[in-house]
């Protein structure tokens, strides 16, 4: 299939490209360079920097002999979305273009803003995009399992049947974002379903959990392959960044009673969950939802993990819990259902010591790089 992958040059996008290509189909990668750019100005780079998108693509067709278009600009900006559609045409769309860190839109007004424009304007870009140029492209969008919050019931995959004064209906489960960043994920939702009840779109929405990791098959070809990996409070994620505060000895940053539970993937099962989500495409006039995490852990869990892990490995890791600074349930009650993409063939890896290990060792070969004053930057909610 000829696939668009919107947001090429990130964390979960660029791997994407690599893997479908080496699945046999035809992938054109778009990016402004904006998560670059926002990482730049707020002083927390990756732990390794990586070669720009002109770069990966020409390094990767080096290795494997596949192409990668680039398409460099600015989604927001409906002339550049025309030009990448007319040009390329895809058959399916997949959209990770968005500012993609909760923390990011809570730092003041104007990353704010900017978080609420960059995501709703690409996603209802996209949406006009496919109207218009390819109706039956099936758009596949990463969502967040933030967008449900922590409810005190279980949370079904996207729908929810509700019966009320003896009549029956279905809607989509109720939403309670965190962050501004969560409620353009909710946003997103509403546009998407929108789009398929009023033009007959064909849409998957993967609601994810937090990501850990960067190997994938095609990274281990040549290390410069390799996705962005962050380590900051910004940018990074939970496990990403408890494994890099262990090898350098910072204690790891458990936020009040460490009791937030959440569901977690390894970066594997990202490629693997878009890839299915491609194979077997949503019906036409479908909003097609699964939440895309593999297992649960606690704050608490993931950092005794941490720290078992590390003093194996003869680290000292110390478990600092600090005032929350955000605003959340610390202790909750937490049931996702995540059979759906299961169901279509996804087999996932879980994180156990020996996948922690790994994650350790790659970490400290860039030791040297670690910058300590980024680590926790202390951005509040409130």
């Amino acid at each position: 299939m000829k696939i668009l992958i919107l947001g090429g040059d990130g964390y979960l996008g660029w791997p994407t490209a690599m893997h479908l290509t080496a699945h046999g189909h035809q992938v054109a990668v778009v990016d402004n360079y904006l998560r670059r750019s926002l990482g730049r100005e707020e002083n927390v780079v990756p732990l390794v920097e990586v070669p720009n998108l002109h770069q990966r693509t020409a390094l990767w067709e080096s290795i494997s002999g596949y192409q990668i278009p680039a398409f460099i600009g600015d989604l927001t900006k409906w002339e550049f979305v025309e030009e990448v559609f007319r040009e390329f045409s895809p058959e399916a769309i997949i959209h990770y273009a968005e500012q993609p860190a909760a923390p990011y839109s809570m730092l003041n007004r104007r990353a704010a803003m900017l978080t609420l424009r960059n995501n709703l304007e690409v996603t209802a870009n996209v949406i006009f995009a496919v109207k218009q140029f390819c109706p039956d492209a099936h758009i596949v969008k990463l969502g967040t399992m933030g967008e449900y919050g922590t409810p005190d019931i279980d949370i079904e995959e996207g729908w929810l049947d509700i019966e009320h004064k003896g009549r029956k209906d279905r809607f989509l489960f109720p939403r309670q974002a965190s962050s501004l960043y969560h409620t353009t994920k909710i946003m997103d939702t509403d546009l998407l379903w929108y789009g398929v009840r009023l033009w007959n779109l064909r849409v998957t929405d993967l609601m994810q959990g937090p990501v850990y990791g960067t190997e994938t098959d095609e990274s281990m070809i040549d290390e410069r392959l390799n996705t962005i990996f962050n380590y900051d409070e910004i940018f990074g994620t939970i496990v990403n960044r408890f494994v890099t505060q262990a090898v350098v000895g910072y204690p790891l940053t458990v936020y009040g009673a460490g009791g937030q539970t959440r569901g977690y993937l390894n970066i594997r099962d990202t490629l693997q969950c878009v890839h299915k989500s491609e194979q077997t495409p949503a019906q036409a006039g479908e909003l097609r939802i699964f939440n895309q995490i593999m297992e649960t852990f606690s704050v608490n869990q993931l950092a005794e993990m941490t720290r078992r892990v590390g003093q194996q490995r003869g680290h000292v890791v110390e478990i600092k819990s600090i005032e929350n600074p955000r605003k959340e349930a610390e202790e909750h009650y937490y049931n996702p259902s995540y059979q759906g993409l299961l169901d279509i063939g996804v087999e996932p890896h879980y994180l156990t010591d020996e996948v922690m290990a790994g994650m350790f060792e790659m970490v400290e070969r860039y030791r040297d790089n670690i910058r300590p004053e980024v680590i926790f930057k202390g951005v509040k909610w409130g």
